[in-house]
């Protein structure tokens, strides 16, 4: 009985032994979760982090960043974005939680567009316009990624002549980076070899408080334009830049959120709340401050900075609640913000607006930043 029992003992360490158990990441995330194949390729999920402890993961499906682990003022480490906890909610969901989107980021007016005297339909996935790049953009698309550093991770996709309507093959590099200062620093830069337009994005959805599940009507918001781009009821610009002064639109200075969301001001009930371009004042200075939101619950302060012209502020208004993300946590109305760095939307149709257009022998670079703190 004596030597059974020492060989079962044995046998049972030998099992334990062989059963190690997965690692988790900062986020409670597993990467064999985000482990599969699509499109005839394998997506993973990489980790970044820097000397402070921060951690990003970011999965090479549609680019896009799963999880922000930063500290709040009592130094506990909080998830601040939303998404999904694996590679199967990702591919099930026509969502874009934090997702590269392109080739053209926000609306495009009818799904059309005239360059060099040729016109090119798009497809129609928002009211008879093109959203994001219609519903095959670069959210649904597999990158090649090559993991640089701890703290650097490089995505590259060739965007090819045609793809969802859109002229030239487009070459494309973002690259995600956790600084040491607390920041995730995404660079994109791209070539053509036929004229065509270009306007891409990051499409985090930010949740600062720490409390999963909750709504971002407290947090406050501020965005360093003096001028925004009104919408008609298709949220199309109308084409001219309006002054935020004197209106709900007017977030120079810090505001909650949800103070004026539900204001009966037209703009603000043509998008079911805050869902719009606004001008900034920075004026593709990458060190001037273009916008920051605050949550005084959790302390931290996400900072952003950009060389683009404007900024998307949306606060999550078409988010129905049937979303559930990482841990089981269900994603409620305006339960989160987007703050998407870009061109103005339906640039291609507006004259007086900045261009969109890239040409042969030309560089496309975009750079977003956005920086976490805390004030306590």
């Amino acid at each position: 009985m004596k030597k059974l029992s020492v060989a079962a003992l044995a046998m049972c360490l030998l099992l334990s032994c062989g059963e190690k158990k997965e690692e988790l990441t900062l986020s409670g995330l597993k990467q064999s979760d985000f482990v599969t194949e699509t499109q005839g390729k394998k997506t993973s999920l990489f980790v970044l982090k820097n000397s402070n402890g921060l951690e990003a993961c970011i999965t090479n499906y549609g680019g896009r960043l799963v999880s922000m682990m930063v500290p709040d003022k009592n130094g506990k480490m909080t998830d601040v974005v939303l998404g999904y906890g694996s590679i199967a909610d990702y591919l099930a969901s026509d969502g874009n939680f934090g997702a590269l989107i392109g080739r053209y980021g926000n609306r495009i007016a009818k799904a059309k567009f005239t360059l060099d005297g040729s016109e090119y339909s798009l497809p129609q996935n928002d009211n008879g316009n093109c959203l994001h790049g219609g519903p095959q953009g670069y959210h649904t698309r597999m990158w090649d990624a090559n993991q640089v550093s701890d703290k650097v991770l490089e995505l590259t996709y060739l965007s090819k002549d045609g793809e969802a309507g859109f002229p030239g093959n487009l070459d494309i590099k973002v690259t995600y980076t956790l600084t040491d200062n607390n920041a995730i620093d995404i660079k994109y830069e791209a070539t053509t070899d036929k004229p065509t337009v270009v306007n891409l994005t990051n499409h985090s959805y930010f949740n600062l408080s720490g409390i999963p599940g909750s709504q971002i009507l407290d947090q406050l918001m501020m965005i360093n334009a003096d001028a925004y781009t009104p919408v008609d009821g298709n949220l199309i610009p109308t084409g001219v830049l309006e002054p935020v002064e004197g209106t709900p639109m007017d977030l120079r200075m810090p505001v909650a959120i949800g103070e004026q969301i539900d204001n009966s001001f037209e703009q603000l009930t043509l998008g079911r709340g805050y869902d719009h371009n606004w001008v900034l004042n920075s004026k593709g200075d990458i060190n001037t401050l273009a916008a920051k939101a605050i949550s005084k619950t959790s302390g931290i302060v996400l900072e952003v900075y950009t060389n683009e012209p404007g900024v998307q502020f949306y606060a999550g208004n078409f988010m129905t609640g049937d979303d559930k993300g990482k841990n089981g946590t269900v994603y409620p109305h305006r339960g989160a913000f987007c703050l998407e760095t870009q061109h103005y939307p339906d640039s291609p149709n507006q004259p007086n607006f900045p261009s969109t257009v890239l040409r042969p022998g030309e560089k496309y670079v975009s750079q977003c930043i956005y920086k976490f703190k805390v004030e306590k």
